[in-house]
């Protein structure tokens, strides 16, 4: 049996362009090795659940000599995303105050202004590509807001998120590309700037508030650096691609986007469906502490595990009909903004996003369509994130 198993190379354009049907290769098997590297490839979703959720025995800290780079944004600095407890739960709780309930509401009426604004432009223009001329903008106009990064600049963000992204597509055992350390370097300079900026003139904004706990000794100076470029690449790059990925899954399947125009109040549930069905984070890494087995299969301490979230979320163990887009699917317990302890803090605030993204498009344009249904999208992002390059809409 295993000689039948599956060679998966995530870094293939072809499974990049539609991963799901070697998803289901996949899930026929016991986890398997990567061949390309040392790790263990996770697909079923109660494998999955069990390795995000038992972070006593799975680590989100990973050796710097890990096959799979972290893009070198932080320099060594503690994260909420590669760190454990005590450290992971002193960052998380030092940023969770900015993303409750109330205050993630609160933002409602900014991120339909902002929408709106970006939508006038592509009415005003007749031609409307979705990824370069909203999903792309509308993210990273509301974190650079939170951080309090002027509006000038925020173009400039974005370009240097896109590009440090993109470089994800290169195989781990490659260099990174010179544009991408550029782009690194580049982010780490201006957000030091900023730092020291706000430290003699701070305002009401997430970085000063983030140097109020610095001074508090709550966070390192490299830990404050580190924080800011977390938030700002988590912060935009998850949205975008889940404006992107959800259109065309509307776009893709016409009855359900007639029955959302017709049945508004489903906004909310066509949200998580569009998180299951093509997920912006396909996947997710954790490392071993102790010898242990994943569906049969035994682990050494120090092995690296690779959860795919996407392919749980398509698992018809757990799915009914996995592989249908139903915008009214209940119950939908998926995987995409990860489980357990380092389940993505802003998830309430990508779901608000979305949900006033999409409302505010279908709302404009009631004839949104794709320009040419006959091209096939193009893809960026590799293994973990997934995110359309460009997709032209008629209006």
């Amino acid at each position: 049996m295993e000689s039948d198993a599956p060679v998966f190379n995530p870094f293939d354009p072809e499974v990049r362009a539609n991963p799901y049907p070697h998803y289901v290769r996949l899930r026929q098997f016991p986890p398997l090795k990567l061949p390309m590297v040392s790790a263990l490839l996770v697909s079923r979703y109660d494998d999955v659940e069990r390795v995000l959720t038992d972070s006593d025995l799975f680590s989100n800290h990973r050796p710097q000599n890990t096959p799979f780079r972290q893009l070198d944004l932080t320099a060594g600095a503690a994260t909420m995303l590669g760190a454990d407890p005590p450290v992971h739960t002193r960052l998380r709780q030092l940023v969770s105050r900015d993303f409750t309930p109330r205050r993630v509401s609160a933002m409602a009426p900014r991120i339909r202004q902002v929408a709106g604004e970006l939508l006038d432009r592509v009415e005003a223009g007749g031609a409307f590509e979705l990824m370069a001329d909203f999903a792309n903008e509308l993210p990273v106009l509301v974190i650079a807001e939170m951080l309090g990064i002027p509006t000038e600049r925020h173009r400039e963000f974005k370009a240097w998120s896109n590009t440090i992204v993109a470089s994800s597509a290169v195989p781990p055992y490659m260099p990174r590309p010179p544009e991408a350390i550029e782009a690194t370097a580049a982010l780490r300079d201006y957000l030091a700037g900023e730092i020291e900026r706000r430290r003699h003139s701070p305002g009401a904004d997430l970085i000063s508030a983030l140097i109020a706990s610095q001074a508090a000794e709550v966070l390192t100076p490299g830990e404050l650096l580190a924080f800011l470029i977390l938030l700002l690449m988590a912060g935009n790059e998850t949205t975008t691609n889940l404006i992107g990925n959800g259109m065309l899954a509307l776009l893709r399947h016409p009855d359900q986007l007639a029955r959302l125009r017709r049945e508004p109040p489903l906004m909310e549930s066509a949200i998580e469906e569009m998180l299951r069905f093509d997920s912006p984070v396909q996947g997710a890494i954790r490392l071993a502490r102790r010898r242990t087995e994943i569906g049969g299969v035994e682990i050494e301490p120090g092995t690296l595990v690779v959860v795919m979230l996407a392919a749980a979320n398509r698992d018809p163990s757990h799915f009914a009909r996995p592989d249908e887009f139903d915008i009214a699917r209940d119950p939908n317990e998926h995987l995409a903004f990860g489980r357990g302890i380092h389940f993505c803090l802003g998830a309430q605030l990508a779901r608000l996003e979305g949900s006033i993204a999409f409302s505010a498009m279908l709302e404009r344009f009631p004839n949104l369509a794709l320009a040419d249904a006959s091209v096939r999208p193009g893809y960026r992002g590799s293994l973990f994130l997934r995110g359309l390059s460009a997709l032209p809409l008629s209006i």
